[in-house]
């Protein structure tokens, strides 16, 4: 129940710092070009820096844990879902479908994951197999498909490109390729007065991208009329519910996970839609309304999938 307890204040944390963000746009602090400045500073930079500073300090079989079959096989189930829904119900346009499928599959792993992980399961190196998955995988496919869906133009020679302009993928094999060489030579390679500024940057990503969040609620209301509400109600059915079933079944009897390790894969998979998904939203400018709802709607109902899944499994 502590640990519980401690998870539910690690939500409180961010609606605070989400509602910063909010007063900041309706005090007009920052002029009307604030939002767009935080968004880009933190794909570009900040968050590059954080996946960096993260990985390369993770040692390299934590990075790899099997736990990442589990990951990637609930998310790719509940992110073709939607898709497959849309085409049947939703008839929603490529970019924008895209958007709902990433809502449906990305998790919130860094601000949310890593105290869930740390004060929950009491191990914050589990979330390191999610953020190589998202970060080297879903993330560039996703980001190509926009590409792809918002420019009307296919490139074989772009889509193998594309990995080589993901600030955040880049960053995230920087740190990889550090920690595998700090498993190698048995101490880390990166000295203070370097990994210390890029550590520094990388803590301002979370509090840009949340205040972020919280500027384009202002004047909003969300599952307006006009709204697709029917999908944005799938979209936090798929996350907060579908996955951490999937995810249940696959670790349970597939790779045969008992005690702590089920649980933890169950409890990472409940966890809410990344505010990175609104990040892209608003790169390529589409599906903002619709990736705005399903990151705050899912965000308030995770924290009650979170605690029935601990009384159930603990």
């Amino acid at each position: 129940m502590p640990r519980l307890i401690s998870a539910m204040e690690g939500f409180g944390v961010i609606g605070i710092v989400i509602l910063a963000g909010y007063i900041a746009a309706r005090f007009r602090i920052g002029g009307p070009t604030a939002q767009m400045v935080l968004n880009r500073f933190s794909f570009f930079i900040s968050s590059p820096c954080l996946m960096f500073a993260i990985l390369s300090k993770q040692p390299i079989q934590d990075i790899f844990h099997p736990s990442i079959i589990v990951a990637f096989a609930s998310a790719l189930a509940v992110g073709a879902l939607f898709l497959v829904l849309n085409s049947l119900f939703f008839h929603m346009k490529a970019a924008d479908a895209i958007i709902g499928s990433l809502n449906s599959l990305y998790l919130n792993s860094n601000n949310i994951g890593l105290p869930v992980a740390t004060y929950i399961l009491g191990n914050p190196a589990l979330v390191a197999p999610i953020l190589v998955m998202q970060q080297a995988l879903f993330t560039p496919v996703g980001l190509t498909a926009l590409d792809v869906s918002t420019t009307g133009r296919f490139s074989a020679k772009e889509v193998l490109r594309q990995p080589l302009h993901q600030p955040l993928l880049l960053g995230s094999i920087g740190g990889i390729i550090v920690s595998a060489i700090a498993a190698k030579t048995g101490h880390y390679v990166i000295p203070d007065v370097i990994f210390k500024p890029i550590s520094m940057i990388g803590d301002s990503a979370v509090p840009m991208i949340l205040m972020a969040f919280g500027m384009s609620l202002r004047g909003s209301r969300p599952m307006r009329k006009g709204s697709n509400r029917r999908a944005t109600a799938t979209v936090v059915l798929l996350k907060n519910l579908i996955m951490p079933i999937i995810a249940f079944l696959v670790a349970y009897f597939l790779l045969g996970f008992r005690g702590t390790e089920l649980y933890g894969c169950v409890v990472l998979a409940a966890l809410p839609t990344g505010q990175n998904v609104y990040n892209y939203a608003a790169r390529y400018n589409v599906g903002l309304t619709f990736a705005r709802d399903g990151i705050l709607l899912s965000t308030i109902t995770s924290p009650v999938i979170i605690a029935v899944i601990a009384a159930v499994l603990t």
